[in-house]
C-alpha cells in the first residue's frame, strides 16, 4: 500500500480529478493549502486576480492506493496537472504501513478497496 500525495495548482484540480476518475481511482482527499517552491512567491494570476507573497494557493490531494494503482495514479495526476510551467506541483509516494476501514474493521489492502 502507498500514500500518493500531490500538491498542484488550484485551477488544475478539475482536470486532475477527471483523469483520476478515468483511471478508476475514486478514493481521494482534497485540501486547500498554502505553499511555495521554486516559484519563491512570484506574482501569479489566479482566476483573474494577481496574488503575491511567499505562500501561494495550492491544492493537496492524498490518495491511498494498492501497489497496482500507484503508477496509474501518478500518470493521471501528471497528465491532469502539467502545464509545462514552473509551479505545476510535486508528487510524493510514501509507504503506507496500515489501513483500517472504520465501518467494517477491514484492514490492509481490502480496507483501501
Amino acid at each position: 500500500m502507498k500514500l500518493v500525495i500531490a500538491v498542484i495548482q488550484p485551477h488544475k484540480l478539475e482536470d486532475v480529478l477527471r483523469e483520476l476518475d478515468d483511471a478508476q481511482i475514486h478514493l481521494k482527499t482534497v485540501t486547500n493549502v498554502l505553499g511555495c517552491g521554486r516559484q519563491k512567491g512570484r506574482t501569479e494570476v489566479y482566476r483573474g486576480r494577481k496574488e503575491t507573497g511567499n505562500l501561494l494557493k495550492k491544492v493537496k490531494l492524498e490518495i491511498a492506493v494498492n501497489e497496482a494503482f500507484v503508477k496509474p495514479t501518478i500518470e493521471a495526476i501528471t497528465k491532469g496537472a502539467r502545464t509545462g510551467n514552473i509551479g505545476d506541483g510535486k508528487i510524493f509516494v510514501i509507504d503506507l504501513k496500515e489501513s483500517i476501514r472504520i465501518r467494517t474493521g477491514e484492514e490492509g489492502d481490502v480496507a483501501i478497496g
